[in-house]
């Protein structure tokens, strides 16, 4: 007998085994559920529906629009393109093709990039084989058999494959019409379940296996949904998505480029992004100094020395950049080699170790807006989010174990705070040691994990393991942001490290007169200065809220007569602390409000007649149509006070 559960509301079904699929026993019992589920799980393992259950078995269905279904309907449409890419490319050779967060892509190595025309008429062979009743059949083959068959079809790539896996490994193979690819699964019943439900979305290139030494693949994304409206759903986001491209906005309001000339992944800021990062920036300082850190600054170079002990020279090396420096030392004229900073830390330990420090000096927080660099291959750049040089508002806190607790719970306060101004909701991560990169005892990481999950733990917060995904040196909590459009970005991190004060002999006398050793938490806010203000930019979509805009209020004049005017109120606002420009081009009025508007200027204040001989203005927002009463300029000087109040709690000046 085997056990069916047909649903989490309804009975479990005993039934006969006897040689029927799960396919055909869902069919018998109740024929709608069909539809609705597309795996099942059977004792913690994923199978088709197509597999034949066993005496015993209790079966848990998996439904078409769960995580676990939405990931295997994405991986059967990554089959179901790739088997139509080969049908009209029948040169194109494939590598992989997985389900991933909200869709799925394909690589290929093909001789010519795919065109916009290439993707539509791919994803029409893909509904041609929907409507033949397309179907994914799966068989488990030897190793030597694998490896002639894709050798006989010219597929080296998944040859490749094959051979790097271990020799114990069970190799199954799918086949959908003449496409055979090499496959775990599960895959759905048939291909049916996508109709409606797909979309290409774009090309791009892709190093096979990630490697830039290697050759160059063309990679096909897609997504696919359970219906029809969650996957327009999606594409509406896709589309607000583009709207909001920090790239594009960042280039129409002005705030920076990224200039070949200059090379790849090195941001130059222009007057108005600058503007707004030393907003940000100043924002930060003021907190920080509010939540007792100490501010201090490191070199952007260090000796080599220091980094191979450390531990990054080992194990962060291919993300560093080093040069020479030749001097009068008696090093034969090679010079010495420093290290460009990727991190700041190391700085913040020779501060510490610069004075002897007793118990009652703990704890230490210690913060940096510190530039670094760091090596990114060129593939992964992107914007504002991926450089190669960025700022960190990056801080180090030495404390007593007996502290780690106290210094975890105000890191995590800080962080909510921050993210209430913002406006972000937000997720955490525990991540845990890498299997391959990472220095220290067990005992240590031990120690560290368990002081982050207490941390957690005590302050009642819910959180996901990311096994292996810890810094090198110890254990972190990853903040994970929500922006306005749903989607998740990575910015604030707390890593617990018990290594790095035990490899540069961090210490303090203790109470009892004898040297112990502290703890070392490193942690940032925001991160990445840049990144996170590429964030921001999509987030509000370039309309800042008026305590971050550069320019809070644009002064218009209807013509030159009401210049005089216009330039004592931006002076007026000026001396109280407001950012203001005048706009006093003999150009149309109408043309200066939809630029101001274009800019997201978020106050206009037009100059005209009315305005010149009562002494007042008359404010307009930046959303079309929407004015405030017209009113004195002291009073809209309060008006503005009281709107930066509301955010920043009596402090207006940015």
């Amino acid at each position: 007998m085997l056990t069916l559960h047909l649903s989490d509301d309804s009975p479990a079904l005993s039934l006969v085994a006897d040689d029927k699929t799960l396919l055909e026993h869902i069919a018998e019992q109740d024929k709608s559920r069909l539809r609705e589920v597309v795996a099942a799980r059977i004792g913690g393992n994923l199978v088709d529906l197509q597999s034949l259950p066993a005496d015993g078995d209790e079966v848990f269905l998996v439904e078409k629009d769960s995580a676990e279904g939405l990931e295997i309907l994405r991986h059967s449409a990554a089959h179901l393109m790739a088997e139509a890419v080969q049908v009209l490319f029948p040169d194109a050779k494939v590598t992989i093709g997985p389900a991933i967060k909200d869709g799925f892509y394909y690589d290929f190595d093909i001789e010519n990039p795919f065109t916009p025309e290439d993707l539509r008429a791919i994803e029409k062979q893909m509904k041609a084989q929907i409507k033949k009743g397309r179907t994914f059949v799966r068989r488990e083959v030897g190793r030597q058999e694998a490896i002639e068959l894709f050798a006989g079809m010219g597929e080296e790539y998944k040859v490749e494959l094959i051979k790097d896996l271990p020799e114990s490994e069970t190799l199954s193979l799918y086949q959908s019409g003449d496409f055979v690819d090499l496959c775990r699964g599960p895959h759905l019943p048939s291909a049916s379940y996508l109709k409606g439900g797909f979309k290409l979305l774009s090309v791009a290139g892709a190093y096979w296996r990630g490697d830039e030494k290697n050759r160059m693949l063309q990679r096909i994304y897609g997504t696919a949904f359970a219906d029809k409206e969650a996957l327009q759903k999606h594409l509406f986001l896709i589309e607000e998505a583009k709207k909001r491209d920090h790239r594009k906005l960042g280039k129409e309001l002005d705030l920076f480029s990224i200039q070949d000339e200059a090379g790849a992944g090195f941001v130059i800021w222009h007057p108005k992004g600058a503007l707004l990062r030393t907003i940000l920036e100043d924002y930060e300082k003021r907190q920080h100094l509010k939540n007792g850190y100490q501010i201090v600054m490191g070199p952007q170079m260090l000796k080599a020395d220091l980094w191979k002990r450390s531990g990054h020279f080992e194990n962060y090396r291919e993300n560093m950049y080093f040069t020479r420096i030749k001097d009068d030392s008696a090093d034969g004229g090679e010079g010495q080699e420093y290290g460009i900073k990727p991190m700041n830390c190391l700085a913040h330990m020779l501060i510490y170790n610069s004075h002897l420090r007793s118990y009652r000096d703990l704890p230490l927080r210690y913060f940096e807006l510190g530039t670094v660099h760091r090596h990114e291959p060129s593939g992964v750049l992107h914007g504002l989010m991926r450089v190669r040089c960025f700022t960190q508002d990056d801080a180090h806190i030495i404390c007593t174990p007996e502290q780690l607790q106290e210094e975890i719970t105000g890191i995590l306060e800080f962080v909510a705070e921050v993210m209430d101004l913002f406006g972000f909701s937000y997720s955490l991560e525990l991540s845990t040691r890498p299997e391959e990169k990472s220095i220290g005892s067990d005992v240590d990481w031990e120690r560290a994990t368990q002081a982050l999950i207490q941390a957690l733990a005590e302050n009642q917060l819910e959180y996901e393991i990311n096994a292996g995904d810890g810094a090198f040196y110890g254990p972190k909590i990853d903040v994970k942001l929500k922006d306005a459009l749903g989607r998740e970005w990575q910015c604030a991190t707390i890593q617990a490290d018990f290594t790095l004060p035990d490899r540069f002999d961090l210490s303090y006398i203790g109470a009892d007169g004898e040297k112990h050793r502290p703890v070392m938490l490193h942690r940032v806010i925001l991160g990445s200065i840049e990144r996170f203000i590429g964030i921001l930019i999509e987030h509000y979509a370039g309309a800042f809220p008026l305590w971050l805009a550069p320019e809070q209020v644009r002064i218009l004049t209807v013509t030159d007569a009401h210049n005089e005017y216009g330039v004592q109120v931006g002076k007026a606002l000026q001396d109280a602390g407001i950012r203001v420009e005048t706009d006093l081009r003999n150009e149309k009025l109408g043309k200066k409000i939809r630029e101001a508007q274009l800019e997201k200027i978020p106050y206009m204040l037009v100059i005209g007649d009315q305005e010149v001989s009562s002494r007042t203005v008359a404010p307009r927002l930046r959303k079309q149509g929407e004015t405030l009463e017209t009113m004195s300029v002291e009073n809209f000087i309060s008006h503005l006070k009281d709107e930066l109040k509301v955010v920043l709690g009596g402090s207006h000046s940015c």
